[in-house]
């Protein structure tokens, strides 16, 4: 894998800053995403991004350029005590209550997001379930994303959670880090980044 800072210009929107990042796979655009990636801070006209790829990014596509770029390859074992940081989008699915069907064939459903911070903890526990235990957890800041897709409007509330978890079992905590925590990864959610006590 590969940890990147990467520059996105005229990119304001999360919608533009997952297109541009796209611009740094040009053989991969029909794959899967190879990449997380999580807004560091906004600048003049656009972004800077910390991006994890799978793929080595070319250095520049479109109105992206990577500043720099590093091989990563993390080694975590079994006990280990880590600080991290996460943005994530917290939620949960509620069901039609009527047990109305969708075109699929399924009963109706919505992501909703969970607003409170014990709700918001819980749920990253839960995602860390076998994989890691939480040591110490605090939700330092949430943001609102307010999108339109297929025309209807929606909302992803990004909230960053940093503190201390415990690795359980490093096989299914690489798993995780390379696959990102919760839904929104096209939004700048479920990068895991992490750091030695």
């Amino acid at each position: 894998m590969y940890l990147s800072k990467v520059l996105l210009q005229d990119a304001t929107q999360p919608y533009q800053w997952h297109r541009n990042l796209w611009a740094l796979f040009p053989d991969q655009p029909d794959a899967s995403r190879p990449f997380l990636f999580r807004l560091e801070r906004q600048v003049r006209g656009g972004a800077e991004v910390l991006m994890q790829s799978s793929l080595e990014p070319v250095a520049s596509g479109g109105c992206s350029t990577v500043i720099a770029t590093r091989p990563f390859q993390p080694q975590v074992a079994e006990g280990q005590p880590l600080r991290f940081r996460l943005v994530a989008n917290p939620v949960k699915t509620i069901q039609d209550e009527s047990g109305r069907m969708n075109g699929k064939g399924r009963i109706k459903s919505c992501r909703v997001p969970l607003i409170d911070e014990q709700q918001q903890s819980l749920w990253l526990q839960k995602k860390l379930d076998g994989v890691a235990s939480l040591q110490e957890t605090m939700v330092m800041s949430r943001k609102v994303l307010h999108f339109r897709k297929g025309g209807k409007a929606g909302k992803i509330v990004q909230t960053t959670f940093e503190g201390v978890l415990r690795v359980e079992s490093p096989e299914r905590f690489w798993n995780l880090q390379s696959h990102g925590i919760g839904p929104a990864k096209a939004f700048g959610c479920g990068l895991l980044t992490l750091a030695r006590l």
